[in-house]
């Protein structure tokens, strides 16, 4: 023992040691972290202990002494100390189910039978049942078969329906009937339901002469419908059934039976929508005909822990109760009455041509009903006739309970006592017996002696007759020598049994004809079996020999197999009588195993040796060997018994730890071998019953025997066990029970403490509280009142009494001592189920104090030295366990991780939780020494956190981290300066700011003092640390952990005193600096509406200085120009780390949790002690936590209703939502606070070249934005759910912004006396502007408007000359909530919006800044915001107006008429952007109405800006990007019309005359009219684009829109008044960037030539009242290439009919002049042509390209074909056309797609002039086609055969006939006359060269077509040559006589040639 003792203490001693700490002391956490680390170091006398290591803990308990609290009493006293009530011993009564407890009437009892007394919990099923054949009485019994198993499932159920007068016939044969065998309902229990089980119902009647077959023939002959003709008849066979009763009442005969499906029924009832249902069962149709009927009550039910598998399983707990009618039996067999036959007969039933059916029934009626089980049935009688809770009346008839016997085994220990025998005579052959004996009937008796007088009333009675008797008879078979027997008899077996008892067979003849001298029965046979066989009970099948003559003396004692002298017997000896005995039993085990462990035990407590085993008799000396062996041989015994009998076996192993026995004079020390054998029976049971098992995979069987059955074990044998009743009568158990207070938030893992079953309740408690409840709530008795105090016996007479000295071991103690001595396979057994033994060393703990008196002694003397060493020791192998083997078994390290973290949970709840501290350090350094060595720790990491969870579980956790102490380091052997100060309260100054810093970081004193919240924030800390190599799937875990404990302490009551829950939050102060360190890895939520969250790593290198941009340089420059970052606020939440490696971004679940634990911290945090905090952070410092905050307003914006609703269901996810499109399209790009604006809604693209606007990456409204996403949760929720979640949803997103505006106070109260206070207060807008453009609630929008004008008043100087782009956002959050519905944020909104106005004027006198913003705002907002409403907005400006009248003090001023001017020119705006809302859907209109915005912002730049981007925008998301490009440009003059006034630089472009060649509309930007505004005026051209880089943003996005609208000479155009500014800067890479997209767009010039296709052209003429503004106006439109007419006319024509209405809208079909005083005046009209572009012909000489043709287009061109008589066509002489050409005010591509036209001019053509333009247009076809190259002889094919082609020579051919064949009389047409024939001429020519060239195209195949064709052009050629050689004379005069001849001429010219030289 003492070399076991020095093995543990070396096991505690031995510790890992401190590997690699130089490693560890590289933490590279916060700046801020180390740098406060250090100065700890420097001030206290610890060294700094890196954050991966665990520090030395806190002494609690000396703590708590040397610091007693100044409080006596409050919520703070309970922080400080565990309440006194905390660990109680309750003892909580028995339930038991009876009325009286189920024991043995005996009083004298062996010690095995006073260790047995438990209890079953079982389900059942209850039948009722009415019978109705009235000729004599019938006898019925009931049971459960299962077919498949081939088993009979329960025992029989005796019943009968005879009436009052059939009984009577019965009176001399029966006793009185006792009321418990008058049962008509009984409840059966079916632990496996299946489709196998059959209820089998047998019927008896008295015995009469004649065969069954005889017997049953009236019933199958008689049919109610024949009553009056067989009324003699019945009446006879009455009169015989008469005699029979009065002679052979005593003795049965089997008669029929029937079975009944049961699982049919249940499923087909529980199908039913009836309350209940009736079937009718015959045997001829199995189908039943259903009926209702409402008296049904079966009941069918499994309990809790039982489970089914397969298709077998059936639900039996809720079924639709239903009632059967049998009408049909089976006549019973006489030859086929065994249990083989019957099963037989039932599996031949459920076959559809069952044998069955051929058989004549026996016709009568039972009804049975069949229902579910109540819960509390009343008037129920147990299996052995105990009375169940409640019954309330004994006279009423009762219900039995019938034993059920599981097809299977059931595994449930014993819990009540049962001692029951079955015996089942099956055959009997005496085929071979001499003599008559034919009706044989068999008498049974249960003996205990062989007198027969020694006969027992044990044999319970069947039905209508006595409860128990001395003897059962079986049923005769009539004339039947071998019969077989269906009897089943129950017996009540007596508690203790002798040699003497036994079961004794009588045989008799009986004689059914009353004969003269015949006696009633002739015995003829006897035999009999011994119930005990070496002391066990003797079971099973038994095939006996029976004696003719009666057995001698002594007869019990021996086996009828012996063949004893001088005895006759059947058939030589022969076995000739088949019976079967069970016992279903509480005290035999039937194990042979378990036995022989039992007698053993049962002989040590007796001392009476020799013990008789068997056939073994072992002596004293022999005891220790037989005892070892028997307690190993266990692991043989059966699992059945094992488990039935779990109680009594480990209670008696635990003995015989605690009370070694005394064994011829010496101590035997078991303790070893019993907990080998308590580790394999515990393993057992976990490996074979795996499906019962709890959350933590504890066996619930053990679970219930530590929580309710083990007790200390009183160590001296016969005084009675600790707690009332002791331990013979052990009606009460010990529980250890916490403190009923517990808040119900803490349950966050207590449920492993409960028990899953309770043992002593019939059904399992709904949940493991309400059982600690039901324990608690039962009266807890005053501790001391059952205190064991009887040690009054002397040692030496216990001595001689029991043979064990009174060695006093506690069970605890020899627990650890074995444990930690223990190796090898044992070792391994009991850590594969170490829950198992921790939980029964806590409860015996805990009992050890209880009994000793000691649970409030101190806790340091609770326990001795040696079992806190054993204790250490223990902890610190199973820790080295978990590291060593957590890769290779991972299952059993994380089972063994959780017991003992619940142990060291359990641990400091009894002892020095000092010491249990010190174990979790062991625990934390074995971790951390394997860490070092891991390539991937998560998994080890992730063990450490369940065990540190489990932990904090703890109650009193809170109380365990000292939450009153402050932070002085732990007491020192000499006292320190900062020890002697830790008692004043006031704060000092140097030591006094290191306590601050102290308790915000994790520093050495933190994380000792408040031990276990520091081990909790340091796995946050190191977690979240993105250096953590490999642990980021553990951050969801370590969060949920923060958050639940948070959780847990918001709901406890014991802390909801402010005060108090100040000091639990002060615990926590470390998560803000930890959650500050996180920012660059949360989720964006700023960016929720463009689904994609944070780049996964960002730029690094911009965040170096405290002021640097946080943001990446692309970003922060909203437009491509400058590298330098601008030193602003960033807008994006993208904060870069220190360190240049990459990162996770966390989920958006686990950000949300740890922004949740923060706001919780800093909402109870002590306001003085933040305060003093955030006086010690850097700027950098706070700017950071102000990005915190601002992230939390996203986090916790306020969703709405709706979106809980299409969460609910299947919905198509847009990512942005439609205000966030509009705010975007209309607030453009118009500076960095829409930028900012556009960044918090995050949709500031990033792209590579970042432009913020137009890229190719930026498209608008993308479509791999939207997606379909399936919804995790459960769907339909209910609307009343729905609304609970949008409640809860808005009351956080309300509180959390109360929070955050808190923590915003204090900042500014700390910061205002600080010199750097501009950068945080400007950080403090932000987030209080972020906060008013997210939804609130009315209440949190109140305080904010406050907080924001004491912001304002208390630094003006922040909004008006710093922070100025923040002035802008705040004008328009203002505006925004001036138009809200709510009247109370109005009246703030408008106060806070009018005085801004007069602060802004107080300081200036004029408040043009502020003008000019709220002008923007309003712009912006009209368009953006879907829920804006312009009503309430005019009421706000009235509510601003009565504010600026009602000023006194400023009346005088201009300030009132300012006002006036602005709120005027504001409600123009509303109007006119009023009506864009209405128009949204016409875009066209919609762009109509930006564009005369836009025209009215003509002298106000800023604005005319805002508008053309918003333009520009919108055409972008309608891919119109010439538009778009072209918006751009007007905005690019706009800025360079302005640059050119503020800055005279050469390179720049001089204004919008620089811009001609991109476009001719750009000179409208010119800057050149009165009342245009100077550019340095304060306030105008403020925005960021007017500045050189803006310009090249603007230019550089319309470059890319013209490269995407395929317009690349523009693009050249674009560049070319960049490429100066680039040149300027001397910026080389700009210039190659630009050159290489120049070489690109030309490549792309030459590669799509005649492939590209601009717009297509339509005039639109609206006519019609309904229009409105567009009447009589006329358009062209500009469509995509290759738009159709009819296209654009369904566009329009559907647009504006589902505006004004189908049948309103009509499209006029022709293009001639409308003459609207023929219209309709209630339609609206549409006219729509095509149009082409047109041009004079001295504009083709510069129009070459296809570019050229359709750029700056301002004329179009459509023909019209009329006669003059109206008709449109008519003959070629009579053809007319008009040509109409239109004008438009702007050259397409403009910055809309739609221009007026402004000038209208028409030429009509005659019908001469008509045929030369189509002459000339067949011509050009034909020379086109012949000069094509590649030459297509398709094409030109077809071109000659419209020409030559003999189907169209009718056409050029008939055109000459008509108009050449004759000189025209009017002079007028001479000349038309001679063009029409040169162009025949012409045509000619051309057919023939296109001939020519077809023939050099085709092959020998088409050489007969060429040959037609040149045919048929020779044909035409004919025919017109003399139409095209008549020439007009009058055209041909002459200009010399007709002799001169060319030489004349020639020198005429000559002659003038040379005059004019010489002149």
């Amino acid at each position: 023992m003492a070399e076991r003792r020095a093995f543990a203490q070396k096991i505690s001693r031995t510790v890992a040691a401190e590997v690699r700490k130089q490693i560890s002391g590289q933490y590279s956490g916060s700046p801020q972290l180390l740098k406060n680390l250090n100065i700890v170091g420097n001030i206290s006398h610890h060294t700094t202990v890196p954050l991966t290591e665990a520090v030395d803990p806190v002494d609690l308990e000396d703590y708590l002494l040397t610091h007693p609290l100044a409080v006596d009493s409050g919520p703070l006293r309970d922080l400080v100390e565990f309440p006194p009530d905390d660990i109680e011993v309750v003892y909580s009564p028995r339930d038991c189910r009876t009325l009286v407890s189920a024991v043995p009437e005996e009083s004298e009892m062996d010690p095995h039978v006073r260790d047995c007394i438990r209890s079953y919990t079982e389900d059942w099923a209850i039948v009722i049942r009415k019978f109705e054949i009235e000729i004599e009485p019938i006898f019925a019994s009931l049971a459960l078969y299962d077919v498949k198993e081939k088993k009979k499932i329960s025992e029989n159920f005796y019943f009968d329906l005879n009436s009052e007068q059939m009984k009577g016939l019965l009176r001399p044969h029966v006793p009185p009937a006792a009321i418990t065998t008058l049962a008509r309902s009984a409840i059966f229990s079916i632990t496996y339901p299946s489709q196998d089980v059959f209820l089998v119902i047998k019927l008896e009647k008295v015995l009469q002469q004649g065969d069954i077959g005889e017997c049953a023939e009236p019933y199958m002959i008689f049919k109610e419908a024949d009553a009056t003709k067989n009324k003699e008849k019945l009446e006879k066979l009455k009169s015989q059934a008469d005699q029979f009763c009065q002679r052979l009442g005593k003795y049965r005969m089997p008669f029929a039976w029937t079975a009944i499906h049961l699982m049919n029924i249940v499923s087909s009832a529980g199908s039913l929508e009836r309350d209940s249902t009736e079937v009718e069962i015959s045997t001829g149709e199995r189908k039943g005909s259903w009926s209702e009927r409402r008296n049904s009550s079966i009941v069918g039910r499994r309990s809790l822990e039982r489970t089914t598998s397969g298709d077998d399983a059936c639900n039996l707990t809720s079924f639709r109760p239903a009632t059967l009618t049998v009408t049909n039996f089976f006549k019973q067999e006489g030859d086929r009455l065994s249990d083989e036959d019957l099963y037989k007969f039932l599996a031949d039933m459920r076959r559809p041509s069952s044998v069955l059916r051929r058989l004549r029934p026996i016709t009568a009626q039972l009804k049975i009903d069949i229902s579910p089980a109540p819960e509390n049935p009343l008037y129920c009688l147990t299996p052995e006739l105990l009375q169940v809770k409640p019954y309330p009346d004994s006279r009423v008839r009762p219900t039995r309970e019938i034993l059920e016997f599981p097809a299977r085994d059931v595994y449930v220990p014993n819990t009540t006592y049962r001692n029951l025998l079955y015996i089942y005579p099956q055959s009997l052959n005496f085929a071979n017996r001499q003599g008559s004996a034919r009706n044989i009937t068999v008498k049974v008796q249960f003996m205990y002696g062989e007198d027969p007088s020694n006969a027992m009333p044990v044999i319970f009675g069947k039905s209508s007759c006595s409860e128990f008797s001395k003897e059962a008879y079986t049923a005769v078979v009539y004339h039947n020598r071998s019969p077989d027997f269906h009897e089943e008899i129950k017996v009540k077996l007596p508690a203790t049994l002798t040699d003497h008892h036994h079961l004794l067979f009588t045989f008799y003849h009986v004689s059914c004809q009353q004969k003269q001298n015949t006696p009633l029965e002739t015995p003829v046979g006897y035999t009999w079996i011994p119930m005990l066989q070496n002391g066990r009970l003797k079971t099973g099948q038994f095939c006996l020999p029976v004696s003719l003559e009666k057995p001698p003396q002594a007869y019990s004692v021996l086996s009828p197999e012996v063949p004893l002298p001088g005895m006759k017997w059947v058939d030589n000896h022969k076995g000739v009588f088949n019976v079967e005995v069970v016992a279903v039993s509480s005290i035999h085990t039937q194990d042979p195993y378990l036995d022989k462990f039992f007698a053993l035990v049962n002989a040590l407590d007796e001392h009476m040796f020799p013990v008789r085993i068997g056939d073994m008799r072992i002596m004293e000396n022999n005891l220790e060997n037989e005892l070892k062996s028997s307690i190993s041989a266990l692991n043989s015994s059966q699992l059945e018994p094992v488990v039935r009998f779990l109680h009594l076996l480990l209670d008696k192993l635990i003995l015989l730890v605690v009370r070694p026995p005394v064994i011829a004079g010496q101590i035997v020390n078991l303790g070893q071998a019993s907990f080998e054998a308590m580790a394999s029976i515990i393993n057992r049971l976990h490996k074979n019953l795996e499906g019962n098992h709890d959350q933590h995979g504890r066996n619930c069987l053990l679970a219930s025997y530590i929580y309710y059955v083990f007790r200390l074990p009183n160590t001296y044998p016969n005084s009675p066990s600790p707690g009332p009743g002791g331990l013979g009568g052990s009606v009460h158990y010990a529980t250890m029970a916490r403190s009923a207070v517990r808040p119900a938030s803490l349950n966050l893992n207590r449920s492993r403490s409960l028990s899953n079953s309770n043992p002593d309740i019939s059904g399992t408690p709904t949940s493991p509280d309400d059982e600690v409840r039901s324990i608690i709530s039962s009266k807890a008795m005053d501790r001391s009142c059952n205190r064991m105090s009887s040690h009054t016996e002397t040692s030496s007479f216990l001595q001689t009494l029991t043979g064990r000295l009174p060695t006093k071991k506690l069970f605890h103690e020899e627990l650890a001592l074995q444990w930690v001595v223990c190796s090898g396979s044992v070792r391994e057994s009991a850590l594969q189920q170490a829950w198992f033994f921790f939980e029964l060393m806590v409860k015996s703990m805990v009992h050890h104090l209880y009994f000793n008196d000691k649970l409030d002694a101190p806790r340091k003397t609770r326990f001795p030295e040696r079992f806190m060493d054993d204790i250490a020791a223990l902890v610190s192998t199973i820790a080295s366990d978990i590291v060593s083997r957590f890769q290779k078994d991972t299952e059993m390290v994380e089972r063994l991780n959780t017991s003992l973290a619940f142990f060291l949970n359990d641990l400091l709840s009894v002892m020095d939780r000092g010491f249990v501290f010190s174990l979790i350090k062991t625990c934390y350094k074995q971790v951390s020494s394997k860490l070092y060595s891991l390539p991937s720790p998560s998994v080890l990491v992730s063990l450490r956190l369940d065990f540190l969870r489990i932990i904090c579980s703890h109650e009193h956790y809170v109380t365990l981290n000292l939450p009153c102490s402050l932070l002085t380091p732990p007491a020192s052997p000499s006292p320190s300066v900062s020890s002697a100060t830790s008692q004043s309260s006031g704060f000092s100054t140097n030591v006094q700011d290191q306590k601050i810093a102290n308790m915000f970081e994790l520093s050495v004193p933190f994380r000792q003092q408040h031990y276990l919240a520091g081990l909790v924030l340091t796995e946050l800390a190191v977690i979240l640390d993105p250096d953590a190599e490999g642990l980021f799937g553990l951050h969801k875990k370590v969060i949920n952990m923060v958050h639940n404990l948070l959780s847990s302490h918001d709901s406890d009551p014991r802390y909801s005193d402010p005060q108090t829950k100040a000091r639990v939050a002060m615990l926590y102060l470390p998560l803000i600096g930890i959650v500050m360190e996180t920012v660059p890895q949360l989720y964006d939520f700023t960016e929720t509406h463009n689904q994609r969250g944070r780049p996964i790593c960002i730029a690094t290198d911009d965040y170096e200085s405290e002021s640097g941009s946080m943001i990446s340089q692309t970003v922060a420059m909203a437009i491509a120009g400058t590298s330098v970052p601008q030193l602003t606020r960033p807008g994006s939440f993208l904060l870069t780390s220190t360190s240049g490696r990459q990162h996770t971004t966390f989920s958006a679940e686990s950000s949300r949790s740890l922004l949740i634990c923060l706001l919780w911290v800093l909402k109870n945090a002590d306001e003085t002690v933040l305060q003093k905090w955030f006086t010690d952070l850097s700027v950098l410092q706070l700017n950071r936590l102000l990005d915190l905050l601002y992230l939390c307003v996203s986090c916790f914006e306020y969703k709405g209703k709706k979106v809980f609703e299409r969460m609910n269901s299947l919905t198509f996810k847009k990512s942005k939502d439609m205000r966030a499109k509009l705010e975007e399209a209309i607030l453009g790009s118009i500076g960095a606070r829409q930028e900012m604006v556009r960044r918090s809604r995050g949709q500031l693209e990033r792209s590579p070249s970042g432009s913020a606007f137009g890229s190719q990456e930026n498209l608008r409204w993308r479509k791999d934005m939207t997606h379909w996403r399936q919804n995790t949760e459960k769907l339909d929720k209910s609307r009343a759910e729905i609304e609970h979640e949008a409640l809860i949803d808005g009351n956080l997103a309300t509180e959390a912004n109360l929070i955050i505006l808190d923590t915003l106070e204090i900042v500014v109260q700390t910061v205002s006396v600080t010199e750097s206070k501009e950068s945080i207060l400007g950080g403090v807008l932000k987030v209080l502007l972020h906060s008013m453009a997210c939804n609130q609630s009315a209440v949190y929008l109140q305080h904010c408007f406050a907080t924001q004008r004491a912001l304002v008043s208390k630094f003006p100087e922040l909004l008006f000359e710093e922070e100025t782009e923040q002035c802008a956002d705040l004008c328009l959050r203002l505006l925004r909530h001036c138009s809200s519905s709510i009247s109370t944020i109005r009246s703030h909104a408008s106060a806070s919006l009018y005085l801004l106005m007069r602060q802004n004027f107080e300081i200036g006198n004029n408040f043009a800044r502020v003008k000019m913003q709220v002008t923007m705002s309003l712009s912006s907002l009209v368009g953006t915001s879907q829920n804006f409403n312009e009503e309430f907005l005019r009421r706000s400006l009235k509510t601003i107006l009565t504010y600026a009248e009602e000023d006194l003090e400023l009346r005088e001023t201009t300030f009132p008429d300012q006002v006036q001017d602005l709120v005027f020119n504001l409600h123009m705006i509303l109007s006119d952007t009023v009506k864009m809302k209405e128009h949204q859907e016409d875009p066209e209109m919609l762009i109509d109405l930006m564009y005369r915005i836009a025209k009215g912002y003509q002298t106000s730049p800023d604005l005319r800006l805002t508008w053309l981007q918003n333009m520009a925008g919108k055409h972008s998301e309608r891919s119109n990007h010439a538009e778009a490009a072209q918006c751009l440009v007007h905005s690019a003059a706009l800025v360079a019309e302005y640059l050119s006034m503020l800055e005279d630089r050469k390179y720049l472009p001089v204004g919008c005359v620089t811009f001609q060649n991109i476009s001719s509309n750009v000179l409208e930007e010119s800057a050149v009219s009165d009342d245009v505004v100077s550019p340095d005026e304060e306030g105008i051209c403020s925005g960021k684009y007017f500045t050189e880089s803006g310009l090249v943003g603007l230019l550089e996005q319309a470059a890319a829109s013209f490269s995407m609208a395929g317009m690349y000479e523009a693009v050249n155009e674009v560049y070319k008044v960049l490429i100066p500014i680039h040149e300027a800067n001397r910026d080389a890479k700009k210039l190659s960037t630009i050159h290489g997209k120049l070489q690109e767009a030309f490549s792309k010039i030459v590669h799509q030539d005649g492939k590209r296709m601009f717009g297509t052209y339509f005039r639109v003429g609206f006519y019609g009242t309904k229009f409105g503004d567009l009447d009589e106006q006329e358009f062209v439109y500009k469509e995509p290439a290759i738009t159709k007419l009819a296209e654009i006319s369904h566009r329009l024509e559907g647009f504006y009919g589902e505006r004004f209405g189908e049948d309103v809208v009509e499209v006029i079909k022709d293009s001639n002049p409308v003459d609207k005083c023929k219209l309709d005046p209630n339609k609206a009209y549409i006219q729509i042509t095509y149009v082409e572009p047109y041009f004079d012909t001295y504009e083709m000489k510069d129009r070459i390209t296809y570019f050229d043709k359709n750029y700056n287009l301002r004329r179009f061109m459509y023909c019209t074909p009329f006669t003059l008589d109206g008709r449109a066509h008519g003959e070629l002489h009579e053809q007319f056309k008009r040509k109409t050409i239109l004008t438009t005010s702007h050259a397409f591509p403009y910055i809309k797609t739609r221009v007026n036209v402004t000038h209208k001019e028409e030429i009509i053509l005659t019908p001469i002039e008509v045929a030369i333009e189509d002459m000339q247009k067949k011509t050009q076809e034909l020379a086109f086609a012949t000069h094509q190259d590649p030459a297509d002889p398709k094409m030109l094919q077809m071109v000659l055969q419209g020409s030559v082609g003999t189907t169209v020579n009718q056409g050029p051919l008939e055109v000459a006939q008509v108009f050449l064949s004759e000189i025209p009389s009017d002079p007028k047409l001479f000349r038309h006359h001679n063009k029409l024939r040169l162009c025949f001429k012409d045509f000619t020519k051309r057919c023939e060269d296109a001939l020519r060239k077809n023939k050099s195209l085709i092959g020998p195949d088409q050489k007969e077509y060429q040959r037609e064709l040149e045919r048929n052009y020779h044909r035409l050629k004919e025919a017109l040559q003399p139409l095209i050689n008549r020439k007009i004379p009058q055209l041909y005069k002459a200009v010399l006589p007709v002799t001169c001849h060319r030489y004349a001429c020639f020198f005429l010219l000559f002659c003038i040639f040379r005059k004019m030289k010489s002149t």
